[in-house]
């Protein structure tokens, strides 16, 4: 019997044509993204001259004087006083924000544990609608609740006669950390869960019936397979956290500073914000904000070497 030659090369060019063809949509439906992260996150790059040039408002780039390192040099000798001030406040922030994630792997196991999907499913909702609230509705939410006057809570604990007088929580410095890092739980733990949650999804079910086969109890199997599997996203998370120890966000402490806590919410992204816009040194603020990013960079680039020599793969 003749062998027949089986005409593979036409299928395999068909294949690869329907690939690059597939890739090239695929590229076409990303592209507006593209464009609008370059819009908003690369073209604006360019300001960065600003940083070099003493710089006033109304006076054309081209007329004013170049400087240099000038505003660099200037944050850490006449201004570096504050400027420890506000990187201790930022840094104490971020360590807080750091050392309560595991707050978002425990709500996820528990809520993954939850029996009745359709309760199971309202307490999601309700977790991951605070996400959705702005940061003004927000400010209202605990102004009506922790007022020093009218504030529920106080109401409450003075009916309740566990306090003699009323509590400012909005007001007390010596509380003004935890208590942005409760309203920062408060706003994304049902958010932060979600991750989590794709992440339990995704554990093979057989790893289950073996260790239920093994005796295991409930508490067991999260310990030895839910936990575990969720570890590697967690440290990713973690990892890109720390990277970020200098961006603590603006909205949240724009909206909740008041003078008599301005001292401990002042943090990095605030404070270039009254730099440029309340004391109109665009300049400096320019200088303060390539800093950042600069050491950002840094930060994430040593982050993902360690995670290359510790776990093996990289986080970018």
């Amino acid at each position: 019997m003749e062998n027949i030659p089986v005409r593979t090369m036409p299928v395999l060019k068909k294949k690869r044509r329907k690939l690059t063809k597939n890739r090239v949509i695929l590229l076409l439906l990303a592209l507006p993204l593209i464009v609008l992260i370059f819009l908003f996150n690369y073209l604006p790059l360019f300001g960065w001259i600003y940083a070099f040039y003493d710089y006033q408002p109304g006076i054309p780039l081209s007329m004013s004087k170049f400087v240099g390192f000038k505003f660099f040099i200037i944050a850490f000798t006449e201004e570096r006083g504050e400027l420890i001030r506000v990187l201790k406040n930022t840094l104490a922030i971020s360590f807080l924000t750091i050392l309560t994630s595991p707050a978002g792997v425990l709500f996820a196991v528990l809520l993954n544990e939850i029996k009745k999907k359709s309760f199971s499913k309202f307490i999601q909702t309700t977790t991951t609608l605070p996400n959705f609230i702005s940061w003004i509705l927000t400010f209202s939410i605990f102004y009506v609740f922790f007022s020093v006057n009218d504030g529920a809570i106080n109401q409450l604990l003075l009916k309740l006669h566990l306090i003699q007088n009323p509590i400012n929580f909005l007001g007390d410095s010596a509380i003004a950390w935890y208590f942005q890092i409760g309203i920062g739980l408060w706003k994304g733990l049902g958010w932060g869960a979600i991750i989590y949650l794709a992440a339990i999804a995704g554990i093979d079910s057989e790893m289950y019936d073996a260790a239920n086969v093994d005796g295991a109890g409930r508490f067991r199997m999260i310990w030895y397979v839910t936990i575990p599997g969720i570890m590697p996203t967690y440290i990713v998370l973690l990892l890109l956290n720390v990277s970020n120890l200098l961006s603590n966000g603006f909205e949240q402490f724009y909206v909740f500073m008041n003078p008599l806590v301005s001292d401990k919410l002042e943090i990095l992204d605030y404070y270039v914000y009254r730099i440029g816009f309340q004391n109109n040194d665009f300049a400096y603020a320019t200088a303060l904000g390539v800093l950042k990013t600069v050491i950002s960079i840094i930060i994430l680039f040593t982050v993902n070497r360690i995670a290359k020599r510790v776990r093996g793969e990289n986080i970018i």
